[in-house]
């Protein structure tokens, strides 16, 4: 296992080139649950040379609207991951947000006073820690996330106006600001998603689309975590995908060059009897099996085994497995190939793969560099921005991170 260090990096990449007269070309995308800093690889070990931007997560928003507040994360390394971004020519940004870190954007931002006042809170931050670039991962405007967020009709206009005070700001005009996002565009004032958000691409360098917890516990069956494309199978089955995705944002106003898709480093495990594991009569794996919702196995060594939420809820484990922990724990070989005695499918409509271990009855939907390698392609071939992984120390020996950069050129 990885050791020493303590926060999660996001790892970015491009292929295109920024609309904006700004060096960064990626961004990074957040996980739909909170992640504590953790043991991981040092700062100064990072491969600082395969990233040309690495966000630290999270800076988190609180209920003054003066203060954000990095005490989840380790803000004492900030000052440091900064430095070794710098001296190795990487752009270094922050998230502010995610999972558990959005609960108090909307109001926030819910009147201009306190617009204008998050703004210079935005820039001062950016100025103490000689930032390069803000992410904003508001999880979700006008529509609930955790479970405990502020929450207004209003809030995707209101983060419009933010943003468009925020570019005019002498600090933050020579930033690059980007915005992680759900497969669908922001809600609307009615609830539903937005049929015209090109407001945001003339404020924002970019949008991270969040290609991941597509498919898990939450659903009845087996789903690809991170599908590349969900056209291809039959309505039920379409929980949204990087293709649909993309289709959504540019029919919104989002040009496919500001468009980063995400991918992530881990994938979701799931309880499965053998005889709902295989296609009836045969060892193969099968498509979309039910699984045992009360009996979440507990994933590698970084997952939450439970605890209460920044709501106060009890939550069980995550059951997710790093591509390292997938290794580690006999799943997959050092050559990110199925091991000895577990059986694999890929999917060749979501391009993902699934393994089993039949004697353990645990299944897992993740990424690997086949995989990697399919997103890479349509990155390239659709013109987008680039890619963003959810998290530099989720892979193993860059294995997923070489097949991306190769394959989308």
């Amino acid at each position: 296992m990885l050791s020493t260090l303590v926060l999660p990096l996001f790892a970015l990449s491009a292929v295109s080139a920024s609309p904006f007269a700004t060096r960064s070309i990626a961004a990074h995308s957040s996980v739909a649950r909170s992640i504590a800093a953790r043991s991981t690889t040092p700062i100064a070990a990072a491969c600082w040379e395969k990233y040309n931007t690495l966000y630290y997560s999270f800076a988190e928003t609180t209920q003054d609207v003066t203060s954000l507040s990095l005490a989840g994360s380790d803000g004492e390394l900030l000052p440091q991951f900064v430095s070794e971004a710098h001296a190795h020519g990487v752009e270094a940004h922050i998230a502010i947000g995610g999972w558990t870190g959005s609960i108090w954007f909307s109001s926030n931002l819910a009147t201009a006073e306190n617009r204008t006042a998050f703004v210079q809170t935005v820039a001062e931050f950016a100025s103490q820690y000689d930032l390069d670039g803000i992410q904003f991962d508001w999880e979700y405007p006008n529509h609930q996330g955790i479970g405990c967020n502020t929450i207004s009709a209003d809030d995707t206009s209101n983060f419009l106006a933010f943003l468009q005070e925020l570019r005019k700001n002498p600090v933050a005009a020579k930033l690059t600001l980007s915005a992680a996002v759900s497969l669908t565009p922001f809600f609307d004032a009615t609830g539903n998603p937005s049929t015209d958000v090109s407001g945001f691409a003339k404020v924002l360098n970019y949008i991270a689309l969040m290609n991941y917890d597509v498919w898990g516990s939450w659903l009845p069956n087996v789903g690809p975590n991170s599908p590349l494309n969900d056209t291809c199978v039959v309505s039920a089955k379409q929980q949204g995908s990087a293709v649909s995705a993309v289709k959504a944002w540019t029919d919104a106003g989002i040009p496919a060059n500001q468009i980063v898709l995400g991918v992530p480093t881990y994938g979701h495990s799931f309880t499965v009897a053998p005889s709902d594991a295989f296609t009836a009569g045969k060892k193969k794996l099968a498509a979309y099996p039910s699984f045992n919702a009360s009996d979440q196995p507990l994933g590698d060594a970084w997952d939450n085994a439970g605890g209460v939420d920044a709501c106060g809820v009890y939550e069980g484990s995550g059951g997710t497995f790093n591509f390292w922990g997938l290794i580690n724990g006999g799943f997959l070989t050092k050559e990110g190939k199925a091991a000895d005695g577990i059986h694999y499918r890929y999917d060749t409509c979501s391009q993902t793969p699934y393994v089993y271990n039949e004697t353990s009855q645990v299944m897992i939907s993740f990424d690997n560099a086949e995989s990697y390698a399919a997103k890479g392609a349509y990155i390239k071939n659709a013109g987008l921005h680039g890619f963003a992984m959810w998290e530099a120390g989720g892979d193993y020996n860059n294995m997923l991170l070489d097949s991306i950069i190769h394959a989308a050129g």
